[in-house]
């Protein structure tokens, strides 16, 4: 199922997705007898029982709609538990057109970037995003695969990573490249508020098993700008979860944004930044597109 978090009639509701994306249902119509906080506390205590309940009800008792008209749709996780861990240059064709922006030059494979975005909330679906010019005028697109953690777990052996995992979304990195280049760490480029972008939905790992070989794109103002496949990650899922928990607890409901493929704004001569009113929709087959605005 396409599980997510939207606002009802001035109220707050997780439910899931129908994945022609044309109506939500509530969980409580799938049958959860008791209630979530948030998605958070969903994906942490949900067991396996209630989601084949829900899954059966899902599929044989045609629950209750609401047209997504009614509805505004929210990012699935509006607020992380942690910083949101993210693999840096984890396509050799984006490998290739950052060497010189990062400084790259002698970078094995193996050796695999991770760095953290603060998010004190994540932007959802349709959500304007905004840009502060006169602060970073070099506002960039990263179209990424999210992986959403479902059980806390440490030293994961790469053979072991599916069962860690709850689901995957669609996310946005947005990153605002001036300032993310007057620093050594990223951290500050990447985590202007409002640039964590995520949604629509959090698709359960059981509709698309391993291995992932997701088609993931972006587009501005309908310029396709990204087109790659998740099976040309440099660092894949396994590897990035086993690597990540080797000494470091994950815990469920953190979020791992697994890199962006080639096709960046700074990589365009001149770059082709963001800038208000552009539009950016980001797209991952079977998991969904999420489309915003620049304010």
């Amino acid at each position: 199922m396409h599980f997510i978090s939207f606002e009802h009639q001035g109220n707050i509701k997780l439910g899931a997705l129908l994945p022609d994306g044309r109506a939500a249902v509530e969980l409580s119509a799938l049958g959860f007898e008791r209630e979530f906080e948030n998605m958070v506390h969903f994906i942490q205590t949900v067991t396996e029982s209630e989601l084949s309940a829900a899954e059966s009800r899902w599929n044989n008792d045609n629950p209750q709609r609401i047209p997504v008209d009614e509805i505004r749709l929210l990012a699935p996780i509006t607020r992380p538990i942690h910083d949101i861990l993210c693999v840096g240059i984890n396509y050799r064709a984006h490998q290739e057109e950052s060497e010189e922006f990062f400084s790259l030059q002698g970078k094995k494979d193996e050796q695999h970037i991770y760095f953290s975005k603060r998010a004190s909330r994540i932007s959802g679906p349709d959500e304007g995003i905004p840009s502060y010019p006169g602060y970073d005028d070099c506002m960039d697109y990263e179209a990424e695969l999210a992986v959403i953690i479902g059980k806390s777990g440490r030293d994961i052996a790469p053979e072991d990573a599916e069962d860690y995992i709850f689901g995957y979304s669609v996310f946005n990195d947005v990153t605002a490249r001036a300032v993310q280049k007057q620093h050594v760490q990223w951290l500050k480029g990447k985590s202007l508020d409002g640039y964590s972008v995520m949604g629509p939905a959090i698709v359960h790992k059981s509709l698309l098993p391993f291995p992932l070989e997701l088609d993931l794109s972006c587009r501005v103002n309908g310029e396709l700008r990204q087109s790659s496949n998740t099976r040309l990650l440099i660092a894949d899922i396994p590897t990035i979860i086993s690597e990540l928990s080797q000494s470091m607890t994950l815990e469920a409901g953190d979020i791992i944004a697994t890199g962006t493929p080639a096709g960046v704004g700074i990589r365009f001569d001149p770059p082709k930044f963001l800038h208000s009113g552009d539009e950016v929709s980001c797209s991952i087959n079977l998991v969904g597109t999420l489309t915003n605005h620049i304010l």
